[in-house]
């Protein structure tokens, strides 16, 4: 039995908690939510934040843990980086993990090194910022340096509203800081989907599309389907390009959630590269796709297993998570499902009740629950993703 520090308990967390219980792990979770569900499934809960790394350590090395995980969690993964590397556990440099979970030097680094990558500067004042977009113009996206699940960003169209946008922005950032960065033209889908790096090496990877519901915001992601339609060669150049980075940085193990898009000539620009498993059921999706169960790799590499048994398989069939939200503020009443959802439909949890207040979908944080879906054909599936309004609805008073 090995002791396991897992920072967080949301309901996206759940899976590894499962895990590490079924395995016969002695499970203890931490954050400063007491009421998030996890925390029922440890053996241990401990009120301290997870981005507070000296608290966290002091907690690690109190209880003499054997792992620390991070599961969906950007805020949270230099936390497990720090203590992982403090007490000698399974992990990643520190510095490197900083690297990606920041935005702000995740594009200095891509920039120093050659890899493609939007032109972009952050800044802490309106002023600054306003100079720089004068340079590079619109459309330009307008981001927290340190914030996940496209919270605080805005698709900037007109340059007399960026001081809204910045400071809607900065209302996400612990760091008060935020990206300007021109908008690259994509072609087809954006890319979202989970890798895993084992010995040094990319063990593991498969892409995703991601989609939006663009009658709410056409930058936040309902949904990711598998597998992907991108051309095969520009899948392998794009794992390519992952595991250039992922080595230069020194990373050793661990799943990192990936977003990319495809440009015109067909050329991969790496967005974001997460030092943690994804959200919106990404591991999930793939463990039906694929039967690569991502969550337990997770697990057994931050307790120093091995997994030398993961290999590369290819998706199977047609599957698809799908994000539950709302179009517009309000009470919640219900969800509408339709016979061809029902059919659909191998998984779903709904995290809000009637009477509860929702809010408009505008980042991760507004998700009222989550599905898992399996469809009969490539056509089928987008011809769904593409009118989910029509098949899943939430009604709110």
């Amino acid at each position: 039995m090995k002791k396991i520090l897992f920072l967080g308990g949301a309901p996206t967390q759940i899976p590894p908690l499962k895990y590490a219980r079924e395995q016969g792990h002695y499970v203890i979770t931490c954050d400063y939510l007491p009421e998030n569900p996890g925390h029922k499934l440890a053996d241990e809960y401990h009120n301290v934040s997870t981005t507070d790394k000296e608290a966290v350590l002091k907690l690690a090395e109190q209880l003499k843990i054997d792992g620390i995980v991070a599961y969906a969690s950007d805020p949270a993964a230099p936390t497990a980086a720090y203590v992982a590397e403090k007490m000698g556990l399974p992990g990643n440099p520190y510095k490197s993990v900083e690297i990606l979970a920041r935005k702000d030097l995740f594009r200095a680094f891509l920039a120093e090194n050659g890899f493609n990558v939007p032109r972009s500067q952050s800044f802490y004042t309106l002023d600054e910022a306003k100079a720089w977009l004068d340079e590079i113009g619109v459309p330009a996206f307008i981001k927290p340096v340190d914030s996940s699940g496209s919270k605080g960003v805005t698709n900037l169209k007109n340059k007399d509203h960026l001081a809204e946008a910045f400071q809607h922005a900065l209302q996400f950032s612990r760091e008060k800081k935020v990206v300007v960065e021109e908008a690259i033209e994509r072609e087809g889908f954006q890319v979202d989907s989970d890798v895993f790096m084992y010995d040094g090496d990319l063990k593991f990877w498969i892409w995703g599309n991601q989609h939006q519901d663009k009658l709410c915001n056409e930058f936040v992601p309902s949904a990711i389907s598998y597998p992907s339609v991108l051309p095969a060669n520009v899948q392998l150049d794009a794992a390519n390009e992952i595991s250039r980075i992922l080595k230069k940085l020194d990373f050793n193990h661990g799943a990192f959630n990936v977003e990319f898009l495809v440009d015109g000539n067909g050329k991969p620009w790496v967005l974001e590269i997460g030092p943690r498993n994804g959200g919106n059921k990404i591991p999930e999706v793939i463990r039906y796709s694929t039967g690569v169960d991502l969550i337990k790799y997770t697990v057994d590499a931050a307790i120093g297993l091995d997994c030398s048994s993961l290999s590369m398989t290819p998706s199977k069939g047609y599957w698809s998570s799908y994000m539950l939200h709302s179009l517009k503020d309000g009470v919640f009443k219900e969800v509408y499902l339709s016979d061809r959802a029902k059919k659909y439909i191998v998984e779903q949890d709904i995290y809000v009740k009637p009477g509860e207040k929702v809010f408009k979908f505008s980042g991760s944080h507004h998700t009222l629950g989550t599905m898992i879906l399996q469809y009969s054909t490539l056509e089928e599936m987008m011809d769904m993703l593409d009118h989910m309004e029509k098949d899943i609805k939430v009604f709110v008073e």
